[in-house]
């Protein structure tokens, strides 16, 4: 350990495996351990303290001195700046290795569980452009690299297309490319700031609040039809018109574009009115027969293929025969409800959205699903005594929570009702971990199945498998 600008730097911390938020980890020669960001696990650093704990320090790589051998070339020229995918430096194996090993390691640790089936993580086909949801920010203070800063140089426009830079709101990176959704989403966007620079509309304002182009979102679909949606902060008739014509007549794949005029400070569309400029202001997506009606402000998984795998292998855990109960928790727009009430006789979704549970109802009577029934409310408020005695029991309980996993009180409910089969669908495996330490009692855990959804990032799903005891 040496001291360098009055900053502790740790020497030669050998990193060997991952952590949490996708930080690599390593030990001091005294045991103590060290989180370490910008670098991968197998790699060789010196380390610059960033906070140190009682029992561990949070630090930052300054020195690569002996590279990983998973260590892979990155394949984004925005790498280590936007701040997504900060994991296309890790060959793509052993991401899945690390991720299966967290899950693995929540279970054991926070869970306090030993004996469970832990199923081969399933990997994504696709380890790039797989997400069919995009957003994009528009600002007049493109982010400055340290290197352009020092420079003093005049940039003259700073006009930005992009993300913003963690940390730093205000600041947005001018996009090149993107690797997260396929083609024309680059095109669309590149030639979307080539037109507004061209023709003088104004950028976003962030600090001062002013401007006119102020965000863009792009949806797509299995079939590849488009959506894009523009947030506009004031409205300009003749320059909206202007480029919503060029841009349906370069690109047809556009089957409806929208709009919405949002003045207020956040950028949230929840609370906006959409005016549809083209099109049905909707695109339809199928799921194993299933169809789905998504519009500007829908909920739906941003990886369409890996969630369909996600809902079979969800369905193959319920095992249901056909003359089940199935409650299904935070439900969303019923994506899984419906999955499954095919092979359900009758299928109960809770869901604290509004607009999440009007989309549920919506698809289920366009798929003809007449045993799904759709509640609305806060789940430790609704999901309560009076009304599990108001409802058939469950045979079976599916549970898709947020991060945060299950309130204390719904985890009690869950226990009141006590159905025989649980699945238990998870974003997070240390909240889940720790909601499955409150039901291990009564419950025996049979198996696990981790799930990439996003591949380049620390993110992993898993699926639970509970049969009561």
């Amino acid at each position: 350990m040496r001291k360098k600008n009055k900053n502790i730097v740790l020497e030669n911390i050998r990193l060997v495996s991952a952590g949490a938020k996708g930080v690599a980890i390593g030990k001091t020669d005294d045991g103590k351990t060290v989180l370490v960001s910008g670098a991968v696990p197998g790699d060789l650093v010196n380390a610059r303290v960033k906070k140190s704990k009682s029992n561990y320090f949070e630090a930052e790589a300054v020195e690569i001195l002996e590279e990983s051998p998973y260590r892979v070339a990155p394949k984004c020229v925005h790498f280590g700046v936007c701040g997504g995918c900060k994991w296309q430096n890790l060959a793509y194996e052993q991401q899945l290795v690390f991720k299966q090993d967290e899950v693995y390691n929540h279970i054991k640790r926070i869970g306090g569980i030993e004996d469970f089936e832990t199923l081969q993580i399933l990997g994504n086909k696709e380890q790039y452009f797989y997400r069919n949801k995009m957003e994009f920010s528009f600002s007049n203070a493109r982010w400055l690299t340290q290197y352009e800063i020092s420079s003093e140089e005049n940039f003259g426009n700073r006009d930005a297309l992009g993300f913003h830079i963690p940390g730093m709101w205000s600041k947005i990176l001018d996009l090149k490319e993107c690797w997260l959704q396929e083609d024309p989403s680059n095109a669309i966007r590149l030639a979307v700031k080539n037109y507004a620079v061209k023709n003088g509309l104004e950028f976003f304002d962030v600090k001062e609040q002013t401007g006119f182009l102020r965000t863009l979102m792009m949806r797509q679909n299995s079939k590849g039809e488009w959506m894009v949606l523009f947030q506009l902060f004031r409205d300009e008739k003749e320059n909206r018109e202007k480029l919503f014509d060029f841009l349906l007549s370069e690109f047809p794949q556009i089957r409806t574009l929208v709009y919405c005029i949002n003045s207020k400070q956040n950028d949230s569309i929840y609370d906006q009115n959409v005016v549809i400029y083209f099109g049905d202001g909707f695109l339809m997506e199928e799921m194993d027969g299933l169809k789905f009606k998504i519009g500007p402000k829908s909920f739906f998984q941003t990886n369409y293929k890996q969630a369909l795998e996600l809902y079979r292998k969800t369905l193959e855990f319920a095992d249901l025969k056909g003359d089940e109960v199935v409650y299904d928790l935070y439900t969303g727009t019923g994506t899984i409800a419906q999955y499954v009430a095919r092979n359900a006789k009758q299928v109960i979704g809770i869901e604290s959205v509004q607009e999440a549970i009007n989309a549920a109802k919506e698809h289920a009577e366009l798929n003809g699903l007449s045993n799904c029934t759709f509640y609305c409310g806060d789940m430790k408020d609704i999901f309560n005594d009076e009304f599990l005695a108001n409802h058939p029991k469950a045979d079976v309980l599916i549970t898709d929570p947020p991060r945060d996993g299950m309130h204390q009180k719904v985890v009690e409910q869950i226990l009141k009702l006590a159905p025989e089969k649980i699945v238990y669908v998870s974003c997070n495996s240390a909240t889940q971990a720790r909601d499955l330490a409150l039901m291990k009692d009564q419950y025996r855990l049979v198996k696990i199945l981790p799930v990439d959804m996003f591949p380049q990032t620390h993110h992993v799903e898993n699926i639970a498998l509970l049969v009561k005891i």
